[in-house]
């Protein structure tokens, strides 16, 4: 019964996969059949062709001239972590 009602809801849902679309090959004139696809292709919405405008980057705050070693940082941050834990409590 459950395989019935599934190959029923496929049926009814697989009807815009059926649908026909015009032939446009057909056509012989070049801007008539430029015209058929047009109207047979969905419109584009203005929000999707338009470009996002660009935000301008911020300057940094970081100092570029001067290095700075984060990898050591944090390894000596997780050394003095591993120290205080009691090893024998």
């Amino acid at each position: 019964m459950k395989s019935f009602a599934v190959l029923v809801a496929n049926c009814v849902l697989c009807g815009t996969a059926i649908a026909q679309t015009p032939d446009c090959k057909s056509v012989s004139n070049p801007d008539a059949r430029l015209a058929c696809y047009d109207k047979a292709a969905a419109p584009a919405t203005a929000s999707a062709t338009a470009k996002p405008r660009l935000r301008a980057v911020p300057p940094s705050k970081v100092d570029a001239t001067k290095y700075v070693d984060s990898i050591s940082t944090e390894e000596a941050r997780v050394n003095a972590r591993l120290k205080n834990i009691c090893h024998g409590c």
